[in-house]
């Protein structure tokens, strides 16, 4: 068999579509999409965003089952941007059988799948959820008995540099500043104010600072030792069989045992409307969580 060489000729200017490879798709997503048309997902997301859709749009919609789709591809793959998401749909010809994205139309990019989510309501995502649940515990994979309950902190898309004083509205560098001067440095240089900065105490509190595009995005000392902005998760988990029950967000600033408080309910409720078929629902007995 011969090495061969690499071909410099010009590819070909048109391609049929029965010409391209095919992909027999992932077993995964395969199964997942035969289980969201067998019980009509399409259409219960359709109602449920219907208010949502304009009746003539000067730009292409993207329809709200692709839409929850991309959600699912993003949490399935650990994809934590609409960008990356954008991106695997466009790559992958799997992705693109499971997203319902025919071979002759462009992906969606990530600022039309950041339109599309803006103006769902955070109460239509939860409906989809709790759709989600329900077909969970039809299949027996919910029980509701048990919950584990956890948090851990996001780094939030916020820099620290950007930060505002929350009475004033000066930049942490207008800040130094003023500091600065009133000490008696008229013109302060850079290294007076990193100088100034290293004695101060308690430089960034929550109580004084915030983010002017992210209010909700508290300072944080994440687990690898850095300050940053940050939000904080907490999901409970049904620990017989590690579906997801509830999850809230919630100040990096404040404590577990104040956290736990509003996501214990969260869960009860999701649990409740999960079972909401069943004659004989399984109420929350049980929640573990950990020394912290």
């Amino acid at each position: 068999m011969s090495m061969g060489t690499r071909k410099t000729d010009q590819p070909p200017l048109w391609i049929a579509a029965s010409d391209l490879p095919a992909s027999p798709g992932h077993p995964f997503y395969t199964r997942l999409n035969a289980m969201l048309d067998a019980h009509g997902f399409d259409r219960f997301v359709e109602g449920q965003c219907h208010r949502f859709y304009a009746r003539v749009m000067g730009r292409p919609g993207l329809a709200p089952g692709r839409y929850f789709r991309l959600l699912l591809l993003g949490y399935f793959e650990g994809i934590d941007s609409e960008r990356g998401i954008a991106w695997r749909a466009a790559d992958s010809l799997a992705v693109r059988s499971f997203v319902r994205l025919p071979l002759n139309e462009a992906p969606p990019d990530h600022s039309t799948i950041s339109r599309t989510r803006r103006p769902i309501d955070v109460e239509t995502h939860r409906a989809v959820f709790t759709w989600v649940q329900q077909r969970l515990v039809d299949a027996g994979l919910l029980k509701g008995k048990t919950v584990a309950i956890d948090a851990t902190t996001l780094e939030a898309n916020a820099a620290m540099r950007s930060i505002v004083r929350r009475d004033t509205e000066e930049t942490y560098q207008e800040f130094l500043t003023g500091l600065a001067k009133a000490s008696g440095i008229e013109t302060p240089t850079r290294e007076d104010l990193a100088r100034l900065d290293r004695k101060r105490k308690k430089k960034t509190s929550n109580k004084d600072w915030k983010h002017p595009w992210d209010p909700d995005a508290k300072v944080a000392k994440m687990k690898d030792g850095r300050t940053h902005l940050a939000h904080k998760a907490e999901h409970a988990v049904d620990l017989e069989t590690g579906a997801i029950v509830a999850v809230t967000l919630q100040g990096a600033d404040h404590g577990d045992t104040t956290t736990i408080v509003e996501t214990a309910p969260a869960a009860a409720d999701q649990i409740e409307d999960a079972q909401a078929d069943l004659a004989e629902p399984q109420p929350l007995e049980e929640i573990s969580a950990d020394k912290g």
